[in-house]
């Protein structure tokens, strides 16, 4: 397998280097900031008058920074849950490890330094080889982990997945991914109103005691079965935790709208459910908020609901992210890209076809909500330090001192114009 390229460490031998500009934490942002990195870590973050009454090193450093240019804005890196791709190659049709680090690459350029690799309905023998190849990614700390988009997903509402692959929950499908996987499946999507799915061994508790976390999507439930599949991880979530079999973990909902049975108010179905249990603090839920996916004012008024600590903005990128219109596979569906939107092929209709994946970035993404009138911290805490809690992860997510050095330097507009990862520098040609 190849290695991602990295430039040379911020700092070296340890001695604390300082980044300025607008600083973005997680509760706040500070207009004339910096921060300190050192040994890999974030070693101080703060106002840049504050930094003389820092230890010495610290002071040293933020003296001896650049004056930023206008405009700039440091972020802390962006962490993807769902992500199927991009530069050309997405995760479901990789077929060697050099292939999936391509899209890992393109991401990670634009700013996605921590990211889930998804894939898509397909049949067992290629969900099993592709979870294997996966995994080699995730040892090798190049991802952090594995979603599984299916297959036990809904018929009526599967979206670009396979129909022909659709298939009950499968309780032993379940405990062969998670071999393949060699533990590093952290969540898979699934559809609480699909036989073999919810109750007593099914396949949303052979999930959670895997250490799997099930993503309630895809789905033409009606709101008391999305309740009863989220009732149900949730207490198995909890029990896993009290009885220290597993880390505290928070439930989501995949692509909330997209993909469900759209609410209406005589049948509200599973949206209404999620927004109910992400407003009680219960469940995470995934916007697309790539102005594809969403209308802003649906992207605005979520997060003003249920607040931006229940909402994890995601790409569900696939393999056009970051490439030009063009014909593209999505396991084993063909897409046409065109004007940037991906969708399900049709030769009589090429505006016609399913939504297939989107073709942004994950910075894009935050530019989008932030251009939907959500605070640039907001956006910024759901596209990185909400997706990180999801995953448990307590090592990135923010610019927190102790946490991996990983930031991204972009202009007033969030272009990136650098990104570091644990204190290197990624290579943005």
């Amino acid at each position: 397998m190849i290695a991602a390229t990295p430039t040379a460490p911020l700092s070296d031998f340890g001695a604390p280097v300082a980044l300025r500009g607008r600083v973005v934490t997680p509760q706040d942002d500070v207009e004339d900031g910096a921060v300190v990195v050192a040994d890999g870590l974030v070693r101080w973050v703060g106002p840049v008058a504050a930094a003389e009454h820092a230890d010495a090193e610290v002071a040293a450093a933020v003296a001896a920074a650049l004056a930023p240019e206008p405009g700039t804005v440091l972020l802390p890196g962006l962490v993807d849950l769902h992500n199927h791709g991009g530069g050309g190659v997405g995760f479901p049709d990789a077929t060697t490890a050099d292939d999936a680090l391509v899209a890992v690459l393109e991401h990670r350029r634009h700013g996605t330094t921590t990211m889930l690799a998804s894939l898509v309905t397909a049949d067992r023998e290629t969900l099993l080889a592709r979870a294997g190849l996966l995994a080699g990614l995730a040892d090798a700390g190049e991802i952090a982990g594995i979603h599984a988009e299916g297959p036990f997903l809904s018929h009526e509402r599967r979206g670009a997945q396979s129909p022909d692959d659709l298939v009950p929950g499968d309780v032993r499908l379940v405990r062969d991914l998670v071999e393949a996987s060699r533990g590093h499946l952290r969540t898979m999507t699934v559809a609480p109103e699909v036989d073999g799915v919810v109750g007593a061994d099914g396949a949303a508790d052979a999930l959670v005691a895997a250490g799997v976390v099930p993503s309630l999507g895809h789905t033409d439930a009606t709101t008391e079965q999305a309740e009863e599949l989220l009732a149900q991880v949730a207490a198995a979530l909890a029990a896993a935790a009290e009885a220290g079999e597993a880390p505290a973990r928070e439930m989501t909902a995949t692509h909330l709208f997209n993909g469900m049975r759209p609410l209406h108010h005589r049948a509200p179905g599973p949206i209404a459910a999620c927004l109910a249990a992400a407003a009680r603090g219960e469940l995470v839920v995934e916007l697309i908020a790539d102005g594809v996916h969403l209308a802003p004012a649906t992207v605005r008024t979520v997060v003003e609901t249920v607040g931006a600590d229940q909402v994890a903005l995601v790409t569900d990128a696939m393999a056009a992210a970051g490439m030009a219109d063009g014909s593209y596979e999505l396991g084993p569906m063909a897409v046409t890209v065109r004007d940037g939107v991906a969708r399900l092929a049709d030769p009589g209709d090429p505006d016609g076809g399913a939504i297939a994946g989107g073709t942004a970035h994950l910075v894009d993404v935050v530019r989008d909500t932030v251009a939907a009138g959500v605070p640039l911290v907001d956006a910024v805490r759901s596209a990185s330090w909400v997706p990180a809690r999801v995953l448990g992860l307590t090592d990135v997510g923010g610019l927190v001192v102790g946490r991996r050095a990983d930031v991204v330097v972009t202009d007033g507009d969030l272009r990136v114009r650098r990104v570091l990862r644990g204190g290197v520098g990624v290579p943005l040609g």
